[in-house]
């Protein structure tokens, strides 16, 4: 991956800057359409495996108050847009460095880290990401207006769809401006990733679906591309009538709920001397 210098801050601050190289994360997942769900996507975005030690020194202790880390943590997320997994922890540590230290912010390092967090849905990361944000970027006023704000806002629209599983809102608003594959280009195979964090869910919810519905809900231009990705990524099989069989899971599978109460002939005698009493 590519090189970038930056300052050695594990022994304190900054002298001459050193070359500094993450070593990868992983291996490099296979093409588009040969993987499956799995191995694409890695869901612990809080604390992944792929956290190298320095990092881990970095976030766990003072450094991550030395301004002279943000260039190590901007490094670090180049990694995690280039190899497809996300550290939600490590991100934040960086924008709580820009919020300490406004001279240091970068606007394309700050969508970056939004856009990876949009990719961890459903879950809080997004607006733990943008409670980090100054409130002129996060929340500006009518008045106010600046290329990040802008972004900001667009960004903000598109992981509420995701949020709120309006998934053919989100693919139709994805394509509706350059402005948004300006924002999501840096991140490597971030519409395969959404594809198959929304498959994932779909699987949680459903145990047979249409093809034209999974048309809309992945962003997909035909059903030869449905059926394509749901038996080569998702493994699931499409019936001659149209419809996908999603295999049976633990979220999937109806489950016969027995509620069993133990009411003992000693408690209704307490019930009824206490009812007597208080008549008497």
């Amino acid at each position: 991956m590519r090189e970038r210098r930056v300052g050695k801050i594990l022994d304190g601050f900054a002298q001459e800057p050193p070359t500094v190289a993450f070593p990868p994360a992983t291996p490099p997942l296979p093409p588009p359409h040969t993987s499956t769900m799995a191995s694409t996507l890695n869901m612990n975005g809080e604390d992944p495996v792929e956290r190298p030690k320095q990092i881990f020194d970095i976030i766990g202790g003072l450094e991550r108050y030395n301004p002279q880390a943000a260039e190590v943590l901007e490094a670090y997320l180049q990694q995690q847009c280039e190899e497809k997994f996300t550290d939600c922890n490590a991100n934040r540590a960086l924008l709580k460095l820009y919020q300490l230290n406004p001279d240091r912010i970068k606007d394309e390092i700050v969508t970056n880290v939004l856009v990876k967090t949009m990719t961890q849905f459903p879950s809080p990361q997004f607006d733990l990401a943008l409670h980090l944000l100054s409130p002129s970027y996060s929340n500006p006023g009518p008045g106010s207006s600046s290329d990040l704000a802008e972004a900001v806002a667009k960004l903000r629209a598109l992981n509420s769809q995701l949020e709120g599983a309006r998934y053919d809102h989100f693919w139709a608003t994805l394509e509706s401006d350059d402005i948004y594959a300006d924002l999501t280009t840096d991140i490597k195979g971030f519409e395969e990733i959404i594809r198959v964090k929304i498959a994932q869910l779909i699987s949680q919810a459903f145990r047979e679906i249409s093809v034209s519905v999974l048309e809309s809900y992945l962003g997909l231009r035909s059903e030869a591309d449905v059926k394509t990705f749901v038996t080569e990524t998702c493994g699931w099989k499409v019936g001659d009538d149209g419809i996908v069989h999603i295999p049976k899971n633990s979220e999937n599978e109806a489950k016969k709920t027995e509620i069993r109460e133990d009411v003992s002939i000693d408690m209704f005698t307490r019930v009824i001397k206490r009812s007597w009493e208080e008549t008497a």
